[in-house]
């Protein structure tokens, strides 16, 4: 479902007012976070201006990210590690050779629209595991999209053309195929330049391949499946942490410094769970330590003792949970009734009140992944938090931080790059130097994913506390990059 114009949205239960008249929103304008570059920065941005400025037969002469390593991994938990690949992926960006850039801007627009699309309205389908339960997720992150709109528009909107932008909000209803159409809607008939969403693994790697073929930006400030950036689309971008980046941080921490080996895991048996534990599954066999029993459990399921008795009786020192909050805290519950005291770790989705309110006295010492630290001291967060809360009433979470984020890093890009998918895409892809975001400091690989820090949340005294790395002394394999060559290089003689 989607804005009509620019008048208004509907959301399950609340009109969301865009308004022509700005003094009427509710956010305040001095609450609100620039991200405009610096005078360094803005010199380059120029001169990439002036390479990206060709005719429709030409490929501009754009240097290509070359990285030495994936997504910081050691080299001891890296696949291949024993073997030479005939190619290593995801090292090197891809380019775009389309004719695209020579575009024109369209005339006669009365705004620019930007595409949104989330889980925001409740559905029931095989690839959600019955009903769907990222709703509220998707609903903060689409709060985060809105503020940082209605923001821009309070700075004058487009400003080459005095116009406002406009957000064209679609529903990810989780049907298997159905993103794609949405996709296609947003793409041709509504005609936004860029698209930010989705939070679901398997309806963003559709969504991100009809992105492909209608050659659109798509920015993901919510899936953190792994996989989601290995499919090499130079039009995709993701601006949060992934779940191989915290599933390595979690191995150093599990293997590295508590010395566990053996290790058990429960998780959801939808994508999310599947593909979350992948990195600590392989990383614990590639330390020598698998792990010992991998238990799933079906979404929404309340009673867990099938799976814990087996775990139970597995002589295990440590548990791993990959899954929604409610499961997580539930299965804790279920954990200490049993008599259970095996220290948990968890994923970033349980990082949330719901979970400390359900869990109560037994979430403390509770450890999980998180990709980024919401309880730094930084101005822009806290004006952020500030101008949000005045907006919606609530505090935001890391749906709502990431959503902000990746809307703002596409208005920036579209001030910069004009009205130019492929401009757009540009600017995004090849700027020198990382965004800073109220999530951090966001620099792309060359895959085009965030490789910003990634933290440990851990709950004390009812608290989430945030710790890096570098705080908990947790050590870490050695993550320079092998020597070898490929197979390809060593045949062509290339360098």
């Amino acid at each position: 479902m989607k804005s009509k114009g620019l008048m208004f949205c509907m959301l399950p239960g609340v009109l969301v007012w865009f308004g022509l008249s700005l003094t009427t929103l509710p956010s305040a304008a001095g609450d609100e976070t620039t991200n405009e570059p610096d005078r360094a920065d803005q010199a380059d941005i120029e001169r990439l201006l002036e390479v990206i400025d060709v005719d429709p037969y030409e490929v501009p002469p754009l240097v290509l990210k070359r990285d030495h390593n994936y997504a910081r991994s050691a080299v001891d938990v890296e696949p291949f590690r024993h073997v030479t690949p005939f190619r290593e992926h995801f090292l090197e960006q891809m380019e775009y050779t389309g004719p695209g850039r020579a575009i024109p801007e369209p005339e006669n627009l009365e705004t620019v629209k930007i595409g949104f699309i989330g889980p925001i309205m409740s559905t029931v389908s095989v690839a959600t595991g019955g009903k769907s339960h990222e709703e509220a997720l998707g609903i903060a992150m689409l709060r985060g999209t809105q503020l940082a709109v209605e923001q821009a528009n309070q700075r004058g909107g487009y400003l080459e053309r005095a116009i406002p932008f406009e957000l064209v909000i679609s529903n990810d209803n989780g049907l298997w195929g159905a993103s794609g159409n949405e996709i296609i809607k947003l793409a041709y008939k509504d005609k936004v330049w860029a698209i930010l969403g989705t939070i679901d693994g398997a309806n963003s790697h559709i969504a991100i391949r009809v992105a492909l073929k209608a050659e659109i930006v798509m920015m993901n400030t919510g899936d953190t499946d792994p996989t989601f950036i290995e499919t090499n689309i130079p039009w995709v971008f993701r601006c949060i942490g992934d779940d191989r980046q915290m599933g390595y941080l979690l191995v150093d921490y599990l293997y590295r410094k508590l010395n566990y080996t053996r290790i058990g895991v429960i998780r959801g048996s939808n994508r999310y769970g599947r593909f979350g534990v992948r990195e600590i599954r392989d990383g614990a066999r590639r330390l020598g330590h698998p792990v010992i029993l991998e238990m799933a459990y079906q979404v929404g399921a309340r009673d867990f003792s099938l799976q814990l008795e087996r775990l139970q009786a597995s002589n295990l020192e440590a548990i791993v949970h990959w899954g929604d909050a409610v499961e997580g805290a539930l299965i804790l519950n279920q954990m200490r009734a049993m008599g259970m005291d095996h220290p948990y770790y968890a994923c970033d989705r349980c990082v949330s009140d719901e979970f400390l309110a359900l869990a109560g006295d037994n979430a403390e010492g509770v450890v999980c992944g998180y990709p980024w630290h919401p309880a730094r001291q930084d101005e822009d967060l806290e004006l952020f938090r500030r101008a949000f809360r005045r907006r919606f009433g609530v505090e935001p979470d890391t749906y709502s931080a990431h959503g902000y984020d990746g809307m703002n890093m596409l208005i920036w890009a579209i001030q910069t790059a004009g009205l130019n998918r492929a401009k757009i895409r540009d600017v995004l892809a090849h700027r020198a130097r990382p965004h800073k975001g109220v999530t951090g400091v966001i620099p792309f690989s060359a895959c085009l994913d965030d490789l910003g820090e990634v933290f440990l949340a851990r709950v004390e005294n009812g608290e989430w506390e945030f710790y890096s790395r570098q705080d908990l002394d947790i050590p870490q394999g050695t993550i320079a990059p092998r020597d070898r060559v490929s197979r390809k290089t060593a045949a062509t003689g290339g360098g």
